[in-house]
Formats: C-alpha cells, sequence, structure tokens
C-alpha cells in the first residue's frame, strides 16, 4: 500500500500544481522554459505513474475488504464508464458540443470513471485510488473552470456525433476485451 500511496502522492501533486500554485507553475515555466517544465513534468508524471500502478499491483495481492458492492452497480458503473470514454474522446475532436458546453470534458470522465470504479469496488486500494481521483478531478474541473469558462464556441453536429461514436466504441472494445486482459478483471 506504501508504493500505491507514495506513486499516487507524486502523479496527483505533480498534476495538482495548476490547481494549487499557478505562480510557482508560471515561474518555474520562465526559469526553465516551456521544454524545461514539460520534460520535468513528464518524469514526474510517469514515475508517480509506474510506482501507483506496482502498488496497487502490491495492494491487490493482501486486499482489505471494506464493503461488498451491491451486484446492481455493475451496470450502472458500465454506463458510467461509457459516459467517461465519450467524455474522454469528446476532449479531443475539435468543434463538438459537448466540449464547447462544458470546457473541460476530459477531467469529468476521469470523475465518472473514479466513481465509476468506486461504485464496484469495496476494497482499501481501490477505494484509495479511485477516490483520490475523484476529490482530484473534482478540485480540477473547479479550478479549470475558473480560470477558463466554457467558450459556448460554435460546434458542428457531425463532430459531437463522431466523438460518441469514437466514444462508443472504444468503451466496448475497453470493457469486453482490453479490460480483462491489461487489469485482469472482466467487467462482464
Amino acid at each position: 500500500m506504501i508504493g500505491l500511496l507514495i506513486g499516487l502522492s507524486v502523479f496527483l501533486s505533480v498534476h495538482s500544481v495548476r490547481i494549487f500554485a499557478p505562480s510557482w507553475r508560471a515561474a518555474r515555466i520562465a526559469d526553465w522554459g516551456e521544454n524545461g517544465w514539460k520534460r520535468g513534468f513528464s518524469v514526474l508524471s510517469i514515475a508517480g505513474f509506474l510506482l501507483l500502478l506496482w502498488g496497487y499491483g502490491q495492494a491487490r495481492l493482501a486486499p482489505v475488504l471494506l464493503w461488498t458492492p451491491p451486484p446492481a452497480m455493475r451496470p450502472v458503473a458500465a454506463l458510467l464508464m461509457l459516459l467517461a470514454f465519450v467524455l474522454l474522446v469528446a476532449a479531443y475532436v475539435p468543434g463538438n458540443g459537448i466540449k464547447a458546453r462544458l470546457g473541460h470534458p476530459m477531467v469529468l470522465a476521469i470523475k465518472l470513471w473514479a466513481l465509476a470504479h468506486l461504485l464496484v469496488n469495496g476494497r482499501l486500494h481501490a477505494v484509495v485510488l479511485f477516490g483520490s481521483f475523484m476529490v482530484w478531478a473534482a478540485l480540477s474541473f473547479r479550478a479549470a473552470r475558473r480560470r477558463e469558462p466554457p467558450s459556448r464556441a460554435p460546434s458542428a453536429l457531425w463532430r459531437t456525433l463522431l466523438a460518441v461514436l469514437i466514444g462508443g466504441v472504444a468503451w466496448a472494445v475497453f470493457a469486453l476485451v482490453l479490460h480483462r486482459r491489461w487489469i485482469g478483471v472482466a467487467p462482464f
């Protein structure tokens, strides 16, 4: 569990600098240059992410059960994950209505991902991982909306439908095939 906690601390701290210390971030960018900042950010992010993956894997070997989630939460989690995939894709499809209305769909996708996994996981390591990401996503979304409110820029319906289609297909492939292969758990 220690590896998970350290990895989470590093990964989420690096990703929280813009939320909690924007002037410090701006000063580092001014000192180190944009590329220097990105290199440091990337190295710490990757190190934190790898450590949290390792720590999560280690914690799975000796799980501590906090509660047994009701089976009825599985379809709810699946629906939330479908929405999360659509939001994630919408963050990258330019000119779609989802991004225009929400402004920061990727952070909302992370929040839904975390919530969905909290609904179906009652083990301590899962609650720590997904609960941490859910709190971070809520704080990040709030800070991002203050920093850059949604623009209400014009959007094209076909781009919105494209984001929904790609997100739906990606969700199906991940849920039906990749989740079991990569994570070791079959959602269905």
